[in-house]
Formats: C-alpha cells, structure tokens, sequence
C-alpha cells in the first residue's frame, strides 16, 4: 500500500501535506509495578532498565509512561550516589 502525500514542495524542498494512512502503535509491555516501587534502594527493577554498561534504557525500549520513566531516571541516578548500582 503506498501512502497517499501531496507532492507539493516549499522553497526549502520539504513535502507539504499530510498523509491519510497511519503506523500501527507498537505494542508496550505491561507495567506490572507501581510508581512507589521506584525507589532508589530497589536495586533489582532498577538494574532490568539498565545495560551492562551502565546505561539508562529509553522509554522506546522500557514501554514505561512518561511520569514512570522520569522518576525511574531520577532513582537510578540516586542510586548510583548511594553506591548502589554502577
């Protein structure tokens, strides 16, 4: 199925219009915790949302809301202070 686009350029030679077919939503697992459980001393969630290398997983690849991601950011960075996690 090809998208349907208005092939009109603008000056700078971007297409302008929009398209009539849309992406389906990828499917985000289930949070299966609450927001309390983010806390920075509950080292073992926390280390499911980080890579061996110490890095904080994106919300494309954690599926978490918003608010979740924020305060999982937040707690994992705690964490590290206190020496819990690397």
């Amino acid at each position: 199925m090809a998208r349907k686009t208005n092939t009109d350029r603008t000056p700078r030679g971007r297409r302008t219009g929009t398209t009539t077919e849309r992406r389906t939503p990828r499917p985000k697992p289930p949070v299966d915790f609450t927001i309390d459980a983010l806390d920075p001393k509950n080292t073992d969630l926390l280390r499911r949302y980080v890579t061996d290398e110490g890095r904080i997983l994106p919300r494309k690849y954690t599926g978490l809301p918003a608010h979740y991601q924020r305060r999982l950011t937040r707690s994992i960075k705690r964490a590290r202070q206190m020496l819990l996690m690397k």
